[in-house]
């Protein structure tokens, strides 16, 4: 048995335990973040409704839609259609307000230090650089709100880490508050120079992996971080990426599929993300 294999049942033992309890799970590939929408249901052609509060009626056999695959159905998530994503999952993750849940993500110590002088005790939960808040109740989620601090419920997902420690409180006002943000102006992003087509038989000047996965992360992250103007921030985003790659052949299925998980994440519909990325590639003449 390979360690794929492992790992991937493990996964899968975990995801379905947290089905039984209520907690609607979903695999996350090895780079910790979710599978992406099918090619198959592009566009909500399976009648899915990521960009929804609630997952849609799709009936794709494999995990798409990015949060909005969590399911609680065994069945599913036991199924060979989704064999292979638990062979590739890197972690489980959940959809917290699948859950009736809220997660106040704590990036940092200041944010944790914070969050004990501001917010009533409740569940808490480890994580590598911070903590993991658990509420009763469930809210529109919001990245960013402070320094270090993501709010996780609806249309989102929060990596499993245990069911950590403390009574679970109810979500209070002070965090609804902060999911109220001001509407931020975003400046328009900076595409970098359009790289030329490399010659007959030249090298990609491109085609390192620092490169790409340093360009491919930050877009991610700018997508992200975006606190309003979700459709305008991953156009422009797709706009950079496209400026600085588009023509060299550097950008591959995987990369773009990275770019609209990060997309759908945020809401966006499979649709608006390919509508975004069809006009990106327009105006670059592409």
């Amino acid at each position: 048995m390979t360690t794929g294999t492992i790992s991937g049942a493990r996964h899968l033992r975990t995801a379905l335990d947290l089905a039984a309890a209520g907690v609607p799970p979903l695999p996350l590939r090895a780079a910790k973040v979710p599978f992406g929408n099918c090619r198959a249901c592009a566009g909500g052609a399976c009648g899915g409704r990521p960009n929804m509060k609630v997952p849609g009626p799709c009936q794709c056999p494999a995990p798409c839609h990015a949060w909005a695959a969590a399911t609680l159905d065994p069945n599913v998530l036991t199924s060979s259609a989704w064999a292979p994503a638990w062979r590739q999952a890197g972690a489980v993750a959940y959809h917290p307000g699948g859950a009736g849940l809220t997660v106040v993500d704590l990036d940092n110590p200041a944010a944790v230090a914070w969050a004990r002088a501001a917010l009533p005790a409740t569940r808490t939960v480890p994580t590598t650089r911070g903590e993991h808040w658990i509420y009763r109740g469930v809210i529109q989620s919001a990245n960013a709100v402070r320094f270090g601090v993501d709010i996780k419920s609806l249309m989102s997902y929060a990596r499993w880490r245990g069911p950590g420690t403390g009574a679970m409180a109810e979500l209070p006002a002070a965090v609804r508050a902060l999911a109220v943000t001001k509407p931020q102006t975003i400046p328009a992003a900076r595409p970098a120079a359009t790289a030329p087509a490399p010659g007959p038989g030249g090298p990609c000047p491109h085609r390192t992996p620092a490169y790409l996965e340093r360009g491919i992360a930050m877009a991610e992250q700018r997508i992200t971080d975006a606190q309003s103007a979700v459709h305008t921030t991953v156009y422009r985003t797709f706009l950079a990426v496209l400026s600085a790659h588009g023509r060299c052949g550097c950008l591959t299925e995987a990369h773009i599929t990275r770019l609209f998980t990060a997309a759908q994440a945020m809401g966006e519909s499979p649709r608006h993300c390919t509508d975004a990325w069809t006009n990106a590639r327009a105006r670059l003449g592409l």
